[in-house]
Order: structure tokens, then sequence, then C-alpha cells
């Protein structure tokens, strides 16, 4: 006769996780764990449209980018027991796709061993104990102002696909035709999100692609698929295990790209280090100093989840604000972010029916326009920049650094240019207020590097 269970007896996934400890129970974070899946499954949509906007096959794309993020969130869940769940970074793909492979036009192999090289960096400086003096290095508005810029950089990027911006000989960017299909399905996406976001309905991103999905196939815009589900075949894995190549490695390792990686690595860590934080706040998991227990962890594996999702071709994988939306379902613990992992290998077969979403349609001329994700890209930009108001513009030592980044980076389409001159702008402010003494010296060594970045075209001619 087998032993009775006692009321009361923790189950196996009380036993792995201390989900009573933390007033939670196993169906809270089932629950959580779905919340935070549909919040932030956006990202198997809109990462393989950044991406392969770069050369990276779509369908690849979303195979690399589910598999990253289940891996990354259950290794979370398991090791640090938060319910964090992680994903492609929006705004590090950016980088990837539009500043290292078409704006220094290397291969697409090499944009990702740029992403591996970036998380091994950051994965050696938790283990050292230095993330706190880097962190200290960069002044807070450069920081803020790096997301900020970043924001609408994306918002950019998104208006684009829509077509809502195009080029434009005579001014660079123009106001596009909005009585087309493409502009005009993109725009009904992100009035509804807008409209959710107002009332504060959550899925807001979701709505919105769902909208311009919905009205595209309606009105002839978009192709149905060829089928609902089907398991990916070897072609929909290409995109893993490339970087890793040594030839990849050593070509990313060349000091025009050092910026670049640089720039990755700002990006990263620091909004990891912001997400943890506001998580862990909002889920009353933190210590009586505002801290989170065991934050080294949770940034050992955000930078190890770098280095996969740089070597399975989906970009830095990094830990998603998003799971907010599990946490405030009263998600707790590592459960909620193995939940979260297993919908993301769940999502893998309907690659068919993702691949709708992100098609690109003709538009004017020989260019192709990718509306369903606009609404996406325009949301995400709202959301960062945000951050904005966090800035002190009464302080102009701070300001008009903070300022140069946010304007560089759109303006430039460059994400390592627009940082390059905030931290020309800092060190010259700084110094013009007789304050250079006070720059720190990771600053002072990023000098150099940016100056050669911004020279490389002369270096090359004149110089190697």
């Amino acid at each position: 006769m087998s032993a009775s269970v006692t009321p009361g007896e923790p189950g196996i996934f009380e036993r792995m996780f201390p989900i009573r400890e933390r007033g939670s129970t196993v169906r809270t974070e089932v629950l959580g764990g779905v919340a935070t899946f549909l919040t932030m499954s956006y990202i198997l949509v809109v990462n393989p449209a950044i991406l392969s906007q770069a050369g990276l096959p779509f369908g690849a794309v979303v195979v690399a980018t589910a598999l990253a993020a289940a891996v990354a969130t259950a290794a979370m869940g398991l090791l640090s027991t938060y319910p964090f769940a992680l994903a492609s970074g929006l705004g590090i793909n950016a980088v990837v796709a539009f500043d290292i492979i078409l704006g220094r036009q290397v291969p697409w192999e090499v944009g990702m061993a740029c992403v591996v090289i970036e998380g091994l960096i950051a994965v050696a400086l938790v283990l050292a104990g230095l993330r706190e003096a880097v962190v200290r290095a960069v002044p807070t508005s450069m920081k803020l102002a790096i997301g900020v810029g970043i924001g609408l950089f994306i918002c950019f990027v998104g208006l684009r696909d829509g077509g809502i911006v195009v080029n434009n000989p005579a001014t660079g960017v123009g106001l596009g035709d909005l009585t087309a299909g493409p502009p005009l399905i993109a725009l009904a996406g992100i009035f509804v999100a807008t409209a959710m976001t107002v009332r504060g309905i959550r899925g807001s991103i979701l709505a919105g692609i769902a909208t311009s999905t919905v009205l595209g196939l309606v009105f002839g815009v978009l192709d149905g698929p060829d089928a609902v589900a089907d398991w990916p075949g070897s072609d929909q894995f290409s995109t893993i295990g490339d970087a890793l190549d040594p030839d990849n490695l050593a070509d990313a390792l060349t000091w025009a790209l050092v910026p670049v990686i640089f720039a990755l690595f700002m990006t990263d860590f620091f909004d990891t280090i912001g997400t943890a934080v506001s998580l862990g706040r909002a889920g009353k998991l933190d210590d009586a100093q505002g801290e989170l227990p065991e934050m080294r962890r949770v940034l050992l594996v955000d930078s190890g989840a770098a280095v996969l999702g740089g070597a399975a071709g989906a970009s830095s994988v990094t830990t998603y604000v998003e799971s907010g939306a599990g946490v405030s379902e009263g998600a707790r613990t590592g459960l909620a972010s193995l939940v979260t992992a297993g919908l993301f290998l769940l999502a893998i077969p309907f690659v068919p029916l993702i691949t709708v979403i992100g098609q690109s349609v003709p538009y004017v001329g020989d260019t192709t326009v990718v509306p369903a994700i606009a609404p996406a890209l325009v949301m995400v930009g709202f959301l960062m920049t945000r951050l904005v108001q966090a800035i002190d513009w009464g302080d102009v030592q701070d300001a008009v650094p903070a300022f140069l980044i946010i304007a560089g980076i759109p303006l430039t389409f460059s994400i390592a240019a627009g940082i390059g001159l905030g931290v020309l702008g800092h060190v010259v402010a700084m110094t013009a207020a007789g304050r250079a003494r006070q720059v720190h010296p990771i600053m002072w060594v990023l000098v150099p590097m940016f100056l050669a970045f911004f020279a490389e075209d002369w270096l090359s001619v004149n110089v190697f």
C-alpha cells in the first residue's frame, strides 16, 4: 500500500522553489508564467523581422529566438529562483542588424560573434565582481539617455517598416503614402495598441500586431499561410552555431567593431540591472537595503544568455521587463519561468503562422515594408522613451551629453555613434567646468576608442 500524502505536505515544485516562503501557490506561479509569455511573445515575430532585414533567414530566426528564450528562461528560473523571463532584447537586436551587419557591412555571422564576445565580457565582469565599477563609470543621465535614444531609434525603424516614413532625396526622410495599404494597416495596429495602452489593458502590443495582420489578410496586403503549424526542418536551425566559428570570432575582434561591442555591452548590462531591480521591488523580493538577493546569479545567467543568443543567431538574450506581467499576477518563484520557457518551446511548430506576420510586402518603387510589425516597434519605442523624464535637464553638464546621445542615435542611425557623441560630450563638458579629474578613468579610455571609431574611414585610407 502506498504511503498517503498528508495535507500540506510540499509537492515536487514546492520542494524545488520557495513557493510557500514567498506567499505564492503552484497555480499562481503557472498563471504568472502564462501571463509573462503572452506579454512578451511578440518577440517571436519582431526579432526575426528586424534580423531578417540584415539578411538572416526569417524562419530560422523564429526557431532560434524561441529556443534561446526557452533555455535562458529555464536557466533563470532554476538558478536564481526568480520569476524572470528572458528573450532577444529589442534595441540590442537593432544594434546587431543596423549598426553592425548593415552599417559596418559585415556578414551576419560576424555580427552574432560580436554578441558572443559582449556576453563573455559581461560574464567575466560578473565573476570578477567588477559590475559595480562599470556601473559607476557611466553617469546616470547617460545610461537613461541610451535607453531613450534606442527607443527613438526603434520607433523610427517601426515607422519605416510600416511605410509611414520613407526615404526622401531632398530631405532625407519624409511622409509616406498614407492612402496605400501597408501604411493603413500599420496605423490601424498602432492606434489599437495606443487605445489599449491608454485604457491600461494588457497585451496592447500583441493586439496591435494582430490588428495589422488581420486587416492585412482581409484586404489582401498580406498573403495567407501555407499551414498553421509544421515541425521545422533542418534549414530552420541553420543559424545555430555559426557565430562560434573561430574565423567569425576573429573578424569580430577588429578595432572598428570594438566601440560597437561596447555599445552592445552598455545596452545589455545596464538594462538588465534596471529591469531586475524594478521587478524585484514590484514583487517585494528585495531586501531591507532595496537590493535583490542573489543578484549575482541573475546577472550571471543574463550574461550567459547573451552568449547563448549570439551563438544561436538570435541576438543577445536579456531579462525582460515584461516579466512584470507575471509578477503582477502573483508569481514569485522560478516555477513561473519554467512555465514561460515551456510555452516558448511549444511555439516553435507555429513558424508558418508567425512568418505571415513578419512578411515583407512591396511598397514604393523597389522598396518593401513589414507593416504588421510596425505597431510593436512603435509602442516599444514609446515605452523606452519614457525614461527621458528621469534625466535632470537643469544640470547642463549632465543634460548636454544626454541630449547628444538621444539625438545622435536615431539621426545617425547608429547606436554606437550616438553613445560615442555622448561620451565625448561628457568629457568636454566636465573639462570645461573644471572637473576633468572627476571623469572616471573608464570614460577616458573610451575617448580614443570612439575617436578611432569616428575616424575609421580616414584611418583605413591613411594608416592601415
